[in-house]
């Protein structure tokens, strides 16, 4: 669900792959190629898994009817895909968005682990139900995975119907998100006293208020987590810009700057999946490279933070 900011040590990537050299831009599934274990971690409603990184679509799949851009966007998708991508997140708020993710659907390979994700955002019981069979439409799926309501808009109305939805198997899963730090008072109260199955906030480096109230009470209430900004929309690479990676990076198999944001938020025990968003193949494959291999322990993460403060 966020703006790509394109840096040079982004597209230093590929540089740092040494030897696998150019055959990763004709098979970029050969990037996760190395035998690393794949990371993924269990929605506590069900115990079903999903892997870490998951894929946002605000802004980067906005792309109307430009046939130049929704080609590139398949091959975005196909990236995910080749590297065990699974969940995808949209919402009706992201003008073309869900259209875009349906039709590049179609002709993408090895979808089968899909795990189709979008929300409701609008007044209204009516309103919200046409609205949700829509994105079924635009998707070309026979369900959702999981409908969220979007930024808690009417959100008691929704959750009505989407537990009904829920028991009507229209449905497997159902949450609600916000991305604003404003109403995370509000959502703490949503969530205390209805069970939603997941819950998306913002949390990152930088902002990491829900690791008082949120991410404790996610636990405590059995939701998985999706975190939504985990590059700050991409600010986060301005701050970094020609700044090495630390040495003990290694340690925890990151390989850059986007893989080193993404494994602190996935690390942190009560977070299910994080949800960056590119409209680039090579970023695609840095982010992705994020649910492999070993993740920082408490005692590193904590490092990772002074680390990053000091830039």
């Amino acid at each position: 669900m966020y703006k790509d900011n394109p840096m040079l040590n982004r597209r230093a990537f590929l540089k740092q792959l040494g030897g696998l050299g150019a055959a990763l831009l004709l098979r970029p599934e050969a990037v996760i190629a190395a035998k690393r274990p794949a990371i993924i971690k269990a929605i506590p409603a069900t115990g079903e898994r999903l892997p870490v990184i998951g894929m946002g679509s605000w802004i980067t799949f906005n792309v109307g009817n430009s046939t130049h851009e929704r080609a590139a966007r398949v091959k975005v998708l196909q990236a995910f895909f080749d590297n065990g991508g699974a969940l995808i997140d949209s919402s009706p708020m992201y003008g073309s968005s869900e259209e875009v993710i349906g039709e590049g659907l179609k002709t993408i390979r090895n979808k089968d682990k899909l795990f189709a994700a979008t929300k409701v955002w609008i007044f209204g019981k009516k309103s919200g139900i046409r609205q949700m069979e829509t994105s079924q439409q635009l998707w070309g799926v026979k369900r959702f995975d999981l409908m969220q309501i979007h930024n808690m808009r009417d959100w008691e109305t929704h959750w009505q119907t989407l537990k009904e939805w829920k028991a009507e198997d229209r449905v497997r899963y159902v949450g609600i998100t916000t991305s604003h730090g404003r109403r995370h008072e509000e959502l703490a109260k949503a969530m205390a006293k209805t069970p939603f199955d997941f819950v998306q906030f913002t949390y990152n480096l930088e902002d990491r208020e829900a690791e008082q109230r949120l991410l404790p009470l996610a636990v405590e209430r059995g939701m998985a987590v999706i975190i939504n900004r985990p590059f700050q929309r991409g600010s986060f690479f301005n701050r970094v810009r020609g700044k090495p990676l630390p040495p003990w990076a290694a340690e925890f198999d990151c390989q850059n700057w986007a893989q080193y944001f993404l494994k602190f938020i996935v690390s942190h025990p009560a977070v299910t999946c994080a949800i960056p968003a590119t409209s680039r193949v090579d970023h695609m494959l840095e982010n992705m490279g994020a649910g492999f291999g070993r993740l920082p322990d408490a005692d590193t993460r904590r490092r990772m933070v002074e680390y990053f403060e000091s830039l």
